[in-house]
């Protein structure tokens, strides 16, 4: 069997076991390191005007991503020259380190804790680990509609996205990915320090993120009827609400989730203290609840094994037909 597609299987199945000890360090947390350091000496190379702002902002993207793929990539070509043992063992590691299943599902499911002890405070400290927008003066039900939403939006950015990457191009690619994913999540905001700055780093992540995640939406319709869930409503919001976000891929599968729960989903909300109107997704049929955030999770759980699935067979066939 391919090796890739080994390795692939192999770390999927270390994200589902292991999940994201915090003892041991993400090399995603390196990403972080080099985003920050070379925005703050971009910064100072560059005239704070508008054209010199998207300028330092291109170099960032290319920086960064460049030298993100091209670690991946001479690890494993010095890797080579000890043995293919140690490759293998690399890809498996690179490829378990790109998902993140079981780690969302492990936060979303403290904040059900919280909410099961009725210990609202706690509650919106755990889901502001996961969210980016502000929790202090959440609801019960808002709370519970953050965590449902990052599981939801996590599901292709964090899962299916990397999933279908490596799927193309092996760990290399999905780094690669990674580290596209990693900036817009630190400088793609539309404030006034990163509107200029981090305005190509969030039109990439649009665009390598634009197929994912329509694919993570169709699985996800798939996978919402194999969870017990109301697929046949999840595919009738997905095609109805699935451009109501700023962003054209977010609410590609919080649609679905918001269809399959028979739920609510979006609105307006706070970030860094300015209030954001945004629409909705999906409709009011009934209130949402804490167990919303487990039914996420099963459809979070699903989706992720029949992307698995459905990628590594196309792979397969590919690789059989081709080569």
């Amino acid at each position: 069997m391919d090796q890739t597609l080994l390795a692939l299987l192999a770390g999927f199945l270390l994200d589902i076991i292991i999940g994201d000890p915090h003892w041991i360090y993400h090399p995603v947390r390196l990403v972080g390191h080099l985003i920050s350091g070379t925005e703050k000496w971009l910064r100072r190379c560059f005239p704070k005007t508008e054209k010199g702002e998207r300028t330092a902002g291109l170099c960032l993207v290319l920086a960064v991503s460049g030298v993100t793929t091209g670690a991946a990539a001479l690890l494993l070509y010095l890797a080579g020259f000890v043995g293919q043992w140690l490759v293998f063992g690399l890809q498996v590691l690179m490829c378990y380190q790109l998902l993140a299943t079981r780690a969302l599902k492990d936060e979303s499911m403290k904040v059900y804790r919280e909410l099961e002890r009725e210990d609202l405070p706690g509650a919106r400290k755990a889901v502001s680990m996961i969210v980016g927008r502000d929790t202090e003066n959440l609801d019960a039900a808002g709370v519970t509609k953050a965590a449902v939403e990052t599981v939801a939006e996590n599901t292709s950015d964090g899962i299916i996205a990397p999933l279908f990457y490596m799927a193309i191009g092996g760990p290399i690619l999905g780094w690669c990915y990674k580290s596209v994913n990693t900036m817009d999540s630190m400088v793609g905001y539309k404030n006034d320090r990163y509107l200029n700055f981090g305005r190509f780093a969030a039109k990439l992540d649009d665009v390598v993120n634009y197929i994912p995640a329509r694919l993570s939406g169709l699985l996800m319709i798939a996978a919402s009827f194999l969870a017990g869930l109301d697929g046949k409503r999840a595919a009738a919001i997905f095609r109805r609400d699935r451009m109501n976000h700023a962003s054209p891929n977010s609410a590609q599968t919080e649609a679905v989730m918001a269809g399959a729960l028979n739920v609510q989903l979006a609105g307006d909300a706070c970030y860094f203290g300015t209030l954001y109107h945004k629409k909705t997704i999906g409709d009011p049929v009934r209130p949402i609840e804490k167990e919303d955030i487990k039914r996420a999770n099963r459809l979070l759980y699903l989706s992720a094994v029949l992307s698995l699935i459905v990628f590594t067979a196309l792979r397969g066939i590919v690789l059989y037909v081709f080569f």
